[in-house]
């Protein structure tokens, strides 16, 4: 074997990821809140980055001075009105203010207090008797009587250690409740739940009408009875795109008021340069170099989701005109050769975006749906899987619930409207819908 040491020079051609590139990427993908936090993170670090909050007001401009015209005394006392915080009553502090009403040994109110620290979101039990004994350093036999003190305060349910001691507590509570509701729930909950009712039937000698008549009443009981109490901050979804329809013409706009705009501080530019410091000009230049950098993703993200936005309103026309019974089957491929982009950059663009319509608010990525082979008369058409889901639900609703559909029917009526599609494929979509199988749908009336 021959070999040689020495130096050859070879060529080749490779993507680098340059910096502006991996920026770019990650600025597209970012959600309207994610670029908000973005951008101020980035004015943190770059001084020569300023936000214009144009969109934004100022919360309260009583004392300015400027305000005194007649007419606004009202709006201004009603604006600050509106900005006092509402006052939230929680939980644990309704639970013990049912206690002033009842004399109890202030061992098990220490008790019935550990108890109501202890709950969850929905209501339910965190800490056992003994554990509630402990914290308290009161015996276990008071801390198991505050249990049940707990137990009996509203709202119905709570303090329940399980969905099955829930139920009941709320059956016991309720004079009018069906007469084998709770023995269905304390001796058969796991059947019942998974509705093997022939089986109860037999074991309890009832009727099977009489355990729908049960199972219905059960349904208004609360399974989480600790959720009114919960006061999350509701999380709203701010559209990037909108689309209006005037008189029969679409119209694509890019909604641009939830973002600041992204600023170049020429103060603290000009005092920089006039220092004449060596450093100090490097620095600047970095910095302004990325200004410039985010500037260019800013305005490239606007580019690519008014180009998306613009491919589906084409090929979706129907539905920005008629509404989701409309949709039609799209792949990202087919969109990326549209507006000659890869697919992965769509991919990208449609993350966690949304687009106002004229039927609601709706993320971009339901645009895009898979194709099921359709026959219409002598044509082989396609039909998007949003579109057979609808057709199964229109199905489910109008049926027999005596006699529900089972898959395979379901199958059968599909194909009798010329979609070709398999018992598997229905039963993933009535799953992904949420509806049941047909046993657990049946009603005995």
């Amino acid at each position: 074997m021959d070999l040689q040491v020495g130096l050859w020079q070879k060529q080749s051609m490779k993507l680098a990821m340059t910096q502006e590139l991996k920026q770019a990427i990650e600025v597209l993908q970012f959600s309207s809140q994610e670029l908000m936090s973005f951008l101020e993170e980035k004015t943190a670090e770059n001084p020569l980055i300023e936000l214009s909050n144009t969109h934004i007001k100022l919360v309260d401009s009583r004392f300015s001075g400027l305000y005194r015209m007649k007419g606004q005394k009202k709006s201004q006392e009603k604006n600050w009105i509106e900005q006092i915080p509402e006052q939230i009553e929680t939980l644990p502090d309704y639970l013990i203010s049912q206690l002033n009403m009842k004399s109890l040994p202030k061992t098990v109110a220490e008790a019935v207090k550990v108890y109501a620290g202890h709950l969850d979101a929905n209501g339910y039990l965190a800490i056992t008797a003994p554990e509630a004994a402990q914290i308290a350093q009161i015996p276990v036999e008071d801390a198991e009587k505050g249990l049940e003190i707990l137990q009996t305060l509203d709202p119905a349910g709570i303090g329940a250690r399980s969905l099955q001691e829930c139920l009941l507590i709320q059956i016991k509570r309720d004079p009018d409740a069906p007469t084998h509701a709770a023995e269905l729930i304390g001796s058969h909950f796991l059947e019942f739940a998974e509705k093997k009712w022939k089986g109860i039937a037999k074991k309890m000698d009832i009727s099977m009408q009489e355990i729908q008549q049960a199972a219905d009443y059960i349904q208004t009981l609360n399974p989480r009875p600790g959720a009114g109490f919960s006061h999350e901050t509701p999380q709203y979804i701010v559209p990037d795109l909108m689309v209006k329809n005037s008189g029969g013409e679409l119209e694509l706009f890019l909604v641009e008021g939830q973002v600041p705009r992204v600023r170049f501080n020429e103060d603290y530019s000009s005092m920089l340069k006039l220092s004449g410091d060596a450093q100090a000009v490097r620095y600047l230049k970095e910095k302004t170099q990325e200004y410039h950098w985010i500037q260019k993703s800013i305005e490239s993200r606007k580019e690519t989701l008014l180009k998306v936005g613009k491919a589906l309103l084409e090929k979706q026309r129907d539905f920005f005109l008629y509404g989701k019974g409309h949709l039609k089957p799209l792949t990202m491929k087919e969109v990326s050769d549209a507006i000659g982009m890869h697919e992965s950059t769509v991919s990208r663009a449609v993350r966690e975006k949304y687009i106002e319509t004229p039927f609601g608010t709706f993320p971009l990525k339901q645009f895009f749906t898979t194709a099921l082979p359709v026959r219409s008369g002598t044509r082989e058409e396609a039909a998007s899987s949003a579109e057979i889901k609808n057709q199964i639900a229109t199905l489910v609703n109008r049926e027999d619930k005596r006699k529900p559909l089972s898959d395979q029917t379901i199958v059968t009526l599909l194909n009798k409207k010329g979609f070709e599609i398999s018992r598997r494929t229905v039963a993933k979509y009535r799953e992904q819908l949420g509806i049941p199988s047909s046993a657990k749908r049946k009603r005995y009336e």
